[in-house]
């Protein structure tokens, strides 16, 4: 009886977006959409890209973002280490990976998680969890992605160079159209509609993931058709597993260090810690499929993917473990 009840407790306690994730991946390389399907799906994909970025730009609040980059002491060491420190991490492991025979688009992938910004609703979460300071954890992550939209694809471009990731003019406007349109227009219409995705947390909140997981089905269906599983063999596995295991051991061993550096009071050292090692699907996915085609950016997703479940898996305990009184 014990054995029946395990599995739905364990179930039940991993992140509804996890869940959704992995079942986007076991579709996609079950039923992959192809053929004269995929067009659509792919419009279907940026729609729903479009819808997650607009409710971004309501659920933001501009107060809070103006208010909170006073606070220049924490966020720009932080926005440096999130946008600077990472991404050159990601860009020597990426050179790792390629040492270590990882196919090339897997290996930018690491470079690709490296520039990307912080998690939102995860980093502000185990932030409260752990005894950090919960009204800084949000100002910083929105802060960040905030950054993000308009620094990932560059930043990325420019450490990956032309030939591997072109940042050119076509790219530029599938990101203004994409994402960056619906975020400006739900901050305009904030006052207007804000209260919707207030009053509708929990409809928002589940907007957004399903948004995230058709992007991932969609880029994930074209790898698998272009054989996903056959280019990633249990030896690239161990190699990508490895590469981001270190990049965690970078990420939040590297956030804490700084953060006492800083010397920050522990609330928002914990803060700090969490904003600065957490990084973001919410917007690697959608960024993957506006610069690059669905096939090459389910590649390209791989290390994100598996350091978004692997940040969750170490962030419950190292919150608790923070949380619990200094002896």
């Amino acid at each position: 009886m014990a054995s029946r009840t395990a599995l739905p407790r364990i179930a039940g306690g991993i992140d509804p977006l996890v869940r959704l994730l992995a079942l986007a991946i076991v579709l996609a390389s079950v039923v992959p959409v192809t053929g004269p399907y995929r067009p659509i799906a792919e419009a279907v994909s940026n729609g729903a890209i479009f819808v997650l970025f607009l409710l971004n730009g309501l659920r933001l609040p501009r107060a809070e973002v103006v208010r909170g980059m006073r606070h220049l002491r924490f966020l720009l060491p932080l926005a440096l280490w999130c946008f600077g420190a990472m991404s050159l991490a990601g860009w020597a492991l990426g050179q790792a990976g390629s040492a270590l025979m990882l196919p090339p688009t897997v290996a930018l992938g690491l470079l690709f998680l490296g520039a990307l910004p912080s998690t939102v609703q995860s980093a502000t979460a185990y932030s409260s969890l752990a005894g950090g300071n919960v009204a800084v954890s949000v100002v910083a992550a929105a802060f960040l992605n905030t950054l993000g939209v308009f620094l990932s694809a560059p930043l990325f471009s420019l450490l990956a160079g032309s030939e591997a990731a072109s940042f050119d003019l076509g790219a530029l406007e599938r990101i203004a159209l994409i994402l960056l349109l619906p975020f400006l227009l739900g901050q305009l219409a904030q006052g207007k509609a804000g209260h919707l995705v207030r009053d509708h947390r929990r409809l928002a909140t589940w907007m957004d993931r399903l948004a995230i997981a058709i992007a991932v089905y969609v880029a994930f269906s074209a790898a698998v058709e272009q054989g996903l599983w056959q280019l990633v063999g249990l030896s690239d596995w161990g190699a990508l597993l490895l590469l981001i295991g270190l990049f965690l051991l970078v990420g939040f061993g590297g956030a804490w260090l700084l953060g006492g550096a800083l010397r920050l009071e522990r609330r928002d050292r914990i803060a700090f810690l969490f904003a600065g090692a957490q990084k973001s699907i919410a917007l690697g996915a959608p960024l993957a499929s506006v610069l690059y085609p669905p096939a090459i950016a389910g590649l390209l997703l791989l290390p994100v993917l598996t350091y978004h479940l692997l940040q969750l898996v170490l962030s419950a305990p190292l919150a608790n473990r923070l949380a619990a009184p200094p002896r």
